[in-house]
């Protein structure tokens, strides 16, 4: 039993130093998990039951939180996280038909946002306040404004070759 408490430390070791931070105060617990998805970038499972179980709250009172707010997630994400903005002015010029190419070149659906290569995920936004440069994407930080079937098709075989270059 020894045994397993050493190596669930170490496994832990980022949400022991998050727990400690912040003394172990269960009202800290959206502060908490915005910091241990920071580390991880998502929130494993075992990980909301270990701070659920640290906290003295129950695994319910943890997941019912990270469901709640959209900015986390309970997937692991790719590497690179693509938005593409679905509002007014994006969808009028054509926003869709950027989200269909990006799902038809990644192998994505609705219900698959992860490439099986752990490389992109595709998230669809309301709003991404750039409406001048409709239709938008944003790759992690880089925002890509007026993009275009091609564009965008081009845009994901860069990245793609990137990635490859650097092994």
């Amino acid at each position: 039993m020894h045994h397993n408490v050493q190596e669930l430390s170490t496994k832990f070791e980022t949400v022991c130093a998050v727990l400690e931070k912040y003394g172990r105060d269960p009202h800290m617990l959206i502060t908490i998990l915005q910091e241990i998805q920071s580390a991880y970038s998502y929130l494993p499972e075992d990980v909301m039951t270990y701070v659920a179980t640290a906290l003295g709250i129950t695994p319910g009172t943890v997941f019912g939180v990270a469901t709640f707010y959209s900015h986390f997630t309970l997937e692991p994400k790719g590497k690179y996280v693509i938005k593409v903005c679905d509002g007014t002015a994006c969808h009028v010029r054509k926003s869709t038909e950027i989200i269909k190419t990006l799902e038809k070149e990644l192998g994505l659906s609705e219900k698959k946002q992860t490439s099986d290569d752990m490389l992109f995920t595709l998230e669809s936004v309301a709003c991404l306040g750039a409406c001048g440069l409709a239709p938008v994407i944003v790759v992690n930080e880089d925002v890509y404004g007026a993009m275009t079937k091609e564009k965008t098709i081009e845009l994901i075989k860069k990245i793609r070759e990137e990635e490859a270059a650097n092994g």
